[in-house]
């Protein structure tokens, strides 16, 4: 019997994988399909993305450097607004690149780690839970004293133990051009109905186009829109689920959900690569698979040390459903150097960005 049966392994998946295994369980994951694909999510992260990774990922994952950003409430043509730091403020990376080096760290520490097994079943009894797979051999069943469900955002895990789903699910769009362009700001779009566009340059990897917005809306329909405005012809284009507002519980007696499958993201952007790992070491460092009343440690550590950040997130969101006119006053009077971290909106009240908001007064010279 596992320690730990993990089902998903994206970013969250591998990083609880991998913190696990270091601290001596043992631990089993599986992926559906091959690590890093399909591709449903944006490759732009925060600079903390390397405090996960390991050695050389920079120079194999790094694509561009990104210092701001320019917010349009029109189209491409539409009048600018710019948000910048003096330092870079984010990099754009290879994502699929970023899976599965995150999937090698957790073989690396010791996780069995395999590809190519899709979960059918779960079942949770009093002292463990019983998985069943269907992988290349067949049919295959595996137990384990507890499960990660890190399966995304239309988690199986999360539906075969009932527990609550998301506040909602954003339908998400990317497409990739073959521009290159090493431009160290992206375009920020406030169209699609409560939520945004964008498009973000990847050096000589391309540019990324992408959109959201809630069920209802003709998603396509604003995305080629977004496209035309352009002038741009783009390929690969992939879709998926962003899940907004984390359940009141993300687990039961011996089961537990990190990253998308607990709706662990920013409500400002979708953005959950960040928030996602850092709840899985919350995950690894408090619970103990033969105490599962250790599992109420780990519902208290990652909302103790992101529910605020969600909330500010939030009403960040609300602004993007403002009338027009609004949106253009608060955009000039706001745009200008700040001193914000794109991962906490508590940052907000930061001393560096009060700074930077006290220096746009100080009289020129």
């Amino acid at each position: 019997m596992y320690d730990f049966v993990v089902v998903g392994v994206g970013p969250a998946g591998a990083r609880f994988s991998r913190r696990a295994a270091e601290q001596g369980y043992d631990v089993l994951a599986l992926e559906k399909g091959t690590v890093g694909t399909p591709l449903a999510c944006s490759g732009h992260v925060s600079t903390d993305i390397w405090a996960f990774t390991g050695e050389r990922a920079r120079e194999e994952l790094f694509q561009n450097e990104i210092y701001g950003a320019r917010f349009h409430v029109g189209g491409p043509h539409s009048t600018a607004y710019p948000f910048y730091k003096d330092d870079v403020a984010s990099n754009v990376i290879d994502r699929v690149g970023l899976d599965r080096h995150l999937a090698d760290l957790a073989r690396e520490a010791g996780a069995d780690v395999r590809e190519s097994h899709t979960v059918t079943e779960v079942t949770e009894h009093d002292d463990h839970v019983t998985v069943v797979v269907n992988g290349p051999d067949g049919t295959l069943e595996f137990e384990g004293k507890m499960l990660a469900g890190c399966d995304g955002p239309r988690s199986r895990v999360r539906e075969a133990l009932s527990l609550p789903e998301p506040d909602e699910l954003l339908h998400g769009v990317l497409a990739f051009s073959d521009e290159v362009d090493h431009e160290n700001f992206v375009d920020v779009h406030l169209t699609a109905p409560t939520f945004f566009a964008w498009r973000i340059p990847r050096g000589e990897a391309g540019v990324e186009y992408g959109l959201a917005a809630p069920p209802g809306v003709q998603v396509t329909k604003h995305f080629e829109e977004l496209i035309d405005g352009y002038e741009i012809d783009v390929a690969h284009r992939c879709s998926g689920a962003i899940p907004i507002g984390p359940p009141s519980r993300v687990t039961s007696r011996r089961a537990f959900l990190i990253g998308d499958a607990a709706a662990q993201t920013k409500p400002f952007t979708g953005g959950g690569i960040l928030y996602g790992m850092t709840c899985a070491d919350h995950a690894a460092r408090e619970i103990n698979p033969d105490r599962p009343a250790t599992l109420a440690a780990y519902e208290r550590a990652w909302r103790d040390d992101l529910e605020r950040e969600m909330e500010l997130g939030h009403s960040l969101r609300r602004a993007y459903s403002f009338p027009e006119p609004v949106q253009r006053v608060g955009l000039n009077a706001l745009s200008g150097e700040i001193g914000v971290h794109m991962d906490r909106p508590t940052s907000l009240v930061s001393p560096s960005h009060l700074k930077a908001m006290l220096s746009r007064l100080r009289p020129s010279r």
